[in-house]
This record gives C-alpha cells, sequence and structure tokens, in this order.
C-alpha cells in the first residue's frame, strides 16, 4: 500500500510540474535584443514585424511569428539603401547612427508595403513585395526625407503618410509612389506632446496610424523633462482631423510603437525601451478598450508576464552560431548577419577556402571602426558570449585582424603582423588604446568576448586562446556605452583591415554565440 502511494504522490507531481510547465507565460521584453522602432501587421495567422538597422547593411529586417512571443528573420526590405559614400564609407564619410531610420510595415490589397527615411540620402523609400517571406522588394524612392513616417492606406483608396515631430504633418502620395501629391501637405496637430505637459525634451514623433471600427488612431513617443519616454495617442473620425490626445503610458520608459490584434480579438501595444549597451528592446503590452480609446497596461503598468507562449532562446532565429560551411549551391550568408555600411562584396568569400569566411583588405584604414567589410550580429541579453577562431597566415604587414564589440565605445581582441611579428592586442575606447599586447608566434588564435547586460551591468570581458579549449582573459573589461553616434545596440564583429597594404586577407573558421557566459 505504502508502495502504491508513493507511486501515486509521483505521479501528481510530474503531472502537475508538466501542466506547470505547459502553462508557462511569455515574459517581457519578447526579445532582449536591439530590434527597436517597430512597426507589425498581421496577416491571417501569421504576424509580421518590421525594425531599425540604420548604417547596416542589409536592412529594414522583416521578423515573423506565429505567437507574437517568438520571431525569427525572414527578409530584409533591401540590401543596400543606396550606393553614397557615406553609406559605402569611402572617402572620409560614414552613416553611423544614420542610415534608415523608423520603417512603417503595411498590407494592402495583396501587397506589402514597408517604408523607411533617411537624413543620409534626403529620401522617404517604399519597398513592396507580393512574397514577404522570401520575395525581392520593388524600391520606390522620392524626396524629402519625411522623419518618422507612417504610410497609410484609407477605405476610400488614398494613400497617406504622416510624419514630423512635435508639430506633426500629413501629405497624400501618388497612386504609383513616386512622390506627394502637390499642395496635399497640411499641418495634422500642431502640438502632439500636449497631452505629456508642458517642458518636453523629445518632441512627439515615431508616428503610427491605424484605423479602427471607423475611427483612427495615431500613436506617438513623447518625453517629458525629467520623467521618462511617455505613449501619447491621438484619436479622431476623420483623417484630417480634428483630433483629440491623451496620454496613455508612462511606465519603464517603455514607449514608441502601436497596436496589433489576434485572431482571437485579444489586443497588445507593441513598445521599445532603452535598455542600455544592449540597446532598445520590445515589449507587449496588453490592450482593453473603453469609451472607444485603447487603455494600455495593467492599472497603467507595464506587466513583465503577458498571457502569450513562453519566450524561447533568440537562437537561432535572432542570433546564430555559423561554421561558413556551404554546399556549392549556396554561398549566401544566413539572415543574421549584417555588414557594418554596404560591403564591398569581391573582398569577402565563402568559397575561397572551403569552410571558411575570408576578409580580405582592400584599402588602408585607420581603425576598427573606419573599416569597410566588418562583419556582424546583434548581441542578446541578459548574458551572451560570442567566440570566434581565425587563420592568420594570409595577413600582410600592417594587418590587424579579430574580433570586437561595436559601439561608439568599442573594443577588441585581435592580431596585429608588425614587421613579420605577430602580437595579441586588446585595444578599447573611443580612441582605439592599446591596453594589453602580448607577442605571438601561432598561426591560429580563438577569441571569446562575453557581454554581461544582466541589471545594466553592461560589462564586457576579452578572451585568446590557442586551442578553443585553455582561456586566458587580455586587457581590461570594458563599460560598454549606448551613444547616439551609433544608435544601436552593441554588436559581435569579424574584420580585417590594413594599415601598411591592402591585399591581405584573414580566414574565419567558425563564429559561436551563446546565451550564457562561458
Amino acid at each position: 500500500m505504502m508502495i502504491v502511494r508513493k507511486f501515486s504522490v509521483l505521479i501528481s507531481c510530474l503531472l502537475f510540474s508538466i501542466q506547470g510547465f505547459t502553462q508557462q507565460k511569455a515574459i517581457n521584453p519578447i526579445i532582449h535584443a536591439d530590434v527597436p522602432d517597430v512597426s507589425m501587421i498581421r496577416v491571417g495567422d501569421n504576424y509580421y514585424m518590421s525594425s531599425t538597422t540604420m548604417h547596416m547593411s542589409p536592412g529594414v529586417p522583416i521578423m515573423k511569428s506565429k505567437d507574437l512571443t517568438n520571431w525569427e528573420i525572414v527578409n530584409y526590405a533591401y540590401d543596400i539603401l543606396d550606393d553614397t559614400d557615406a553609406l559605402n564609407m569611402e572617402n572620409g564619410e560614414n552613416a553611423y547612427g544614420k542610415g534608415s531610420w523608423a520603417s512603417s510595415l503595411r498590407y494592402h490589397n495583396n501587397t506589402y508595403y514597408v517604408s523607411t527615411f533617411s537624413s543620409t540620402t534626403g529620401k522617404t523609400y517604399i519597398y513592396t513585395t507580393k512574397d514577404i517571406d522570401h520575395g525581392a522588394w520593388e524600391k520606390h524612392s522620392f524626396k524629402p526625407s519625411l522623419h518618422d513616417n507612417t504610410l497609410f492606406f484609407d477605405d476610400d483608396g488614398k494613400i497617406y503618410m504622416i510624419y514630423a515631430a512635435g508639430e506633426l504633418r500629413i501629405v497624400q502620395l501618388k497612386n504609383d509612389l513616386s512622390g506627394i501629391v502637390s499642395g496635399s501637405g497640411k499641418v495634422l496637430i500642431e502640438n502632439a506632446s500636449a497631452p505629456a505637459g508642458e517642458n518636453i525634451m523629445l518632441k512627439a514623433e515615431g508616428s503610427q496610424l491605424f484605423k479602427i471600427d471607423g475611427k483612427y488612431y495615431l500613436f506617438n513617443i513623447t518625453w517629458p523633462q525629467g520623467i521618462m519616454r511617455t505613449v501619447v495617442i491621438h484619436r479622431a473620425d476623420n483623417i484630417m482631423g480634428p483630433y483629440k490626445g491623451k496620454l496613455a503610458l508612462q511606465d519603464k520608459g517603455v514607449a514608441q510603437g502601436g497596436l496589433i490584434d489576434t485572431p482571437s480579438g485579444d489586443w497588445y501595444a507593441y513598445l521599445f525601451r532603452d535598455n542600455g549597451a544592449v540597446g532598445r528592446i520590445p515589449y507587449l503590452v496588453p490592450v482593453k478598450w473603453k469609451n472607444d480609446w485603447p487603455i494600455l497596461g495593467e492599472d497603467g503598468k507595464v506587466p513583465m508576464e503577458l498571457d502569450l507562449p513562453a519566450n524561447t532562446s533568440l537562437i537561432p532565429d535572432i542570433v546564430n552560431s555559423d561554421n561558413f560551411s556551404r554546399n556549392k549551391n549556396d554561398k549566401k550568408l544566413p539572415l543574421v548577419w549584417q555588414w557594418n555600411h554596404n560591403p564591398k562584396n569581391d573582398l569577402w568569400s565563402l568559397d575561397e577556402r572551403e569552410g571558411y569566411l575570408r576578409l580580405t583588405t582592400g584599402r588602408i584604414d585607420t581603425s576598427f571602426i573606419t573599416t569597410r567589410n566588418t562583419l556582424t550580429q546583434r548581441t542578446i541579453g541578459p548574458k551572451s558570449t560570442g567566440e570566434t577562431s581565425l587563420d592568420l597566415t594570409g595577413l600582410k604587414d600592417g594587418d590587424i585582424a579579430g574580433f570586437g564589440v561595436l559601439q561608439d565605445k568599442y573594443a577588441y581582441v585581435a592580431v596585429k603582423l608588425e614587421n613579420d611579428k605577430k602580437s595579441i592586442q586588446m585595444v578599447k575606447g573611443r580612441d582605439g588604446k592599446v591596453i594589453e599586447e602580448i607577442p605571438y608566434n601561432g598561426n591560429d588564435i580563438c577569441f571569446k568576448i562575453t557581454c554581461d547586460f544582466k541589471n545594466r551591468k553592461d560589462i564586457a570581458r576579452f578572451y585568446y586562446s590557442e586551442n578553443g579549449k585553455n582561456w586566458k582573459e587580455i586587457g581590461e573589461p570594458l563599460k560598454m556605452e549606448y551613444s547616439l553616434g551609433q544608435f544601436m545596440g552593441y554588436r559581435y564583429a569579424l574584420f580585417n583591415y590594413a594599415t601598411k597594404t591592402s591585399g591581405g586577407y584573414a580566414d574565419f573558421d567558425y563564429f559561436r554565440i551563446d546565451d550564457e557566459l562561458y
């Protein structure tokens, strides 16, 4: 009888554990990585989301989800935004913190649209495709650059954009998306920040417009002096107004975004939060409706748990390891990779040496952040480790090849070949100061960087190994800092640059990423 009772208790515990596991909830943030300025749509039971990656190429990532919680990168709106000196990082110019900014993702008449804008080129861009998961996008562009625009298709067939900051404006677009209808521009809301108060340090921007049950809802972010980033919403019965505004959410600095519904009729606001060096990370906030207004949060607060499926790892769908091995018909990089600025495609290869990424120098550069063909992936929180291995036999005198974390206040660990002698360097700071340098005689080297973002600790540490097993820390930790100069969270970066003679190359055997520190 005692054995039966014990067995019964054991079964009950197992059933309780399984039940508890299956009832796990999603937690905020839904993605603990730099995915800012999100715009979201639902088509059937598929959700799609676009985001900002600025100077990176390819740009405007498109992510897909079945449950609003777990996302994968499925496409990009463009390979390169444009062919300019700044975007190419040529003639002393760069597009750090610029490139393309906040996008607007829409679905209309069986076509997907994503708009963005660029102060680098002075243009507004609209990309269209029938196949958002796999298809190429058709590019439309015109001047001027309409700041933080929201693309909107009204029921009468007219196409609009609302844009600007503080004093929000509206224009009608031509049906072929080639530009603005002459004379259509007007001020829509004179002071969109007003619902948040008088002393405003960030005027209302980040417009996203929605039409629900015949009413127009305009979302914006603003930042009252000394408080926090705040969501304001304006509502109107006509797209041209008049608009009535109200403060919609002021908690944890979670702001900027819009509305999304589920097939079952639940509503959420998708927003983001500045979260230190890892970047701007997306949150979901439940929404209820009252008197035709969306009410955000639970008693005005952002909940940490959501009645949605539990989050899984960001690996492999947002970031992923890569051994650089490809079959003969596939010489592309996975979508988790982005180049820092437009790449020069004849200077990188996956087939010059099977199973390796080869980065060849094509010019003389002065630092890590002026280097072209630097290949990057997001760091992820609350903690992550990146690791790589290099073959150094192709370096030329003066070459520096290695592994870094990229932002204004950057750092890296690398091998430098100088006068036929190799050394391992740990370099950090905005001025690229050499913190430690030690002689090295090998032809292969492994590098590792750990990033601890928990509770905004924002500490990176740097390591090297001759065999990938026995690691030695080098230099000193980097206190990572998010700054507007590059305007994005830290990125793991593989690089090679020449200081004397171009034509040398570094062969990267693999990149590994883990969501733990090791």
